[in-house]
């Protein structure tokens, strides 16, 4: 299996994953140019996809849908496109090599979910938008060998924006996203021996840094005695091409 994170944030968002002649897609955020450009960078037809699937249905993460139309689309809500293969929490079912799993998240947009990608003995776990992590979710994470997880935010550099109160309570509740401290403290729990490879995605551009999402995550792990030399911590761009895994 292999994976290249295109965009992460509240920009836009969109990974693709692949496996030998199996291509999908999770999300389409960001512009049209932006993403056309990606694909062309990566030698990679995105119309060539066997599915696209949808995390939820803010703009950030549908706003080139379009694009997308005449690809078998999963979402857990009704979007703009002529294949809609509507999901639910918990549901698993098969795309090419893929075995894809829903998982619910909780996010102030209805029916957010996140998904397992399995494929052979390989598990990667895309996890964004969400307040916390249910405890029944957390058995479907364990052990993964690819995390794209959210790192989104300090909850002291936030409190220090401009950003009204509001936004602010919106970002730290149980609906909201996932701080540094949070994110650290569920990867501590789930992974496991046969880790290799963790992004920490949709890092704030303003509540947040990269250098300190990576090092929140990267002490707590190591406190925890979760970090081995052999995985790789990295923290995601808004912008910018990430590959990962086999290659």
């Amino acid at each position: 299996m292999e994976f290249a994170l295109l965009a992460s944030g509240s920009k836009g968002n969109c990974c693709v994953i692949r496996h030998e002649d199996s291509q999908i897609i999770i999300d389409c955020g960001s512009t049209k140019r932006y993403l056309t450009a990606s694909f062309a960078a990566l030698e990679i037809d995105p119309l060539a996809s066997d599915a696209l699937l949808i995390t939820h249905t803010h703009q950030d993460h549908i706003s080139q849908i379009r694009m997308f139309r005449d690809i078998a689309t999963y979402a857990a809500q009704d979007v703009e496109t002529d294949h809609l293969q509507h999901i639910e929490a918990f549901d698993t079912f098969s795309c090419g090599a893929f075995e894809i799993s829903v998982l619910p998240m909780s996010h102030d947009c209805e029916n957010t979910v996140g998904y397992v990608i399995a494929c052979g003995k390989e598990k990667m776990v895309y996890v964004t938008d969400t307040g916390y992590i249910k405890n029944e979710v957390k058995p479907y994470l364990m052990n993964a060998d690819y995390y794209v997880f959210e790192s989104n935010h300090d909850i002291e550099m936030l409190m220090q924006t401009s950003r009204p109160v509001y936004i602010k309570q919106r970002i730290i509740n149980d609906s909201g996203h996932l701080c540094n401290d949070d994110c650290a403290n569920v990867l501590s729990e789930v992974i496991g021996d046969k880790t290799k490879e963790i992004v920490l995605a949709h890092i704030s551009q303003e509540g947040n840094t990269r250098r300190l999402a990576y090092d929140t995550v990267l002490s707590t792990l190591h406190r925890k005695c979760m970090y081995h030399s052999n995985i790789r911590l990295y923290p995601a761009e808004q912008f910018g091409i990430y590959r990962g895994g086999k290659r």
